[in-house]
């Protein structure tokens, strides 16, 4: 495959990443809280602090999808392995652990506030955990493309 194409389809994924999160924090997660707070009254005052928290923490996931759009944009113009997308692949792996750990902490907080439930604190482990193995597989995939920039640079001096 060639790197404009490659790039293409990464683009292509990435916008139908943002469009499928777009769906959700706007539609998905409001109609549900609607439902469960008709369904359950006395869930009502939780409201606005678990949207506003789940929206947050959709924040940096944008983030990163603006940071694969500009590694996207690398691969086409056949720049793959360079110092500049191993930079964002560092910064990559930093949002998911900041938003890994945000995502935990808040589950905390809700808790000792009394709106969340321990089940529930108990299932965000697992979202937690995809979260931190995200941020290691985008820290062992910078560094590699940072030793592939370096490799790169010395092959182009050699004749």
């Amino acid at each position: 495959m060639e790197q404009k194409t490659l790039s293409n389809w990464l683009k292509y994924m990435i916008v139908g990443t943002g469009l499928c999160g777009l769906v959700i924090y706007t539609l998905v997660i409001p109609t549900l809280g609607v439902n469960l707070c008709g369904q359950y009254p006395e869930l009502s005052g939780w409201f606005w602090p678990w949207l506003i928290f789940l929206c947050g923490s959709g924040i940096p996931c944008y983030a990163v999808l603006a940071l694969a759009w500009r590694i996207a944009t690398n691969i086409g113009m056949d720049r793959s392995f360079c110092e500049e997308n191993a930079k964002m692949l560092r910064q990559i792996s930093c949002l998911a652990a900041g938003d890994a750990g945000f995502f935990f902490s808040g589950n905390i907080i809700l808790l000792l506030l009394n709106m969340n439930h321990p089940g529930v604190v108990l299932a965000s482990f697992g979202v937690v955990f995809v979260g931190i193995a995200i941020s290691v597989a985008f820290a062992a995939l910078s560094h590699l493309v940072k030793k592939a920039a370096a490799l790169q640079g010395q092959s182009d001096w050699t004749i």
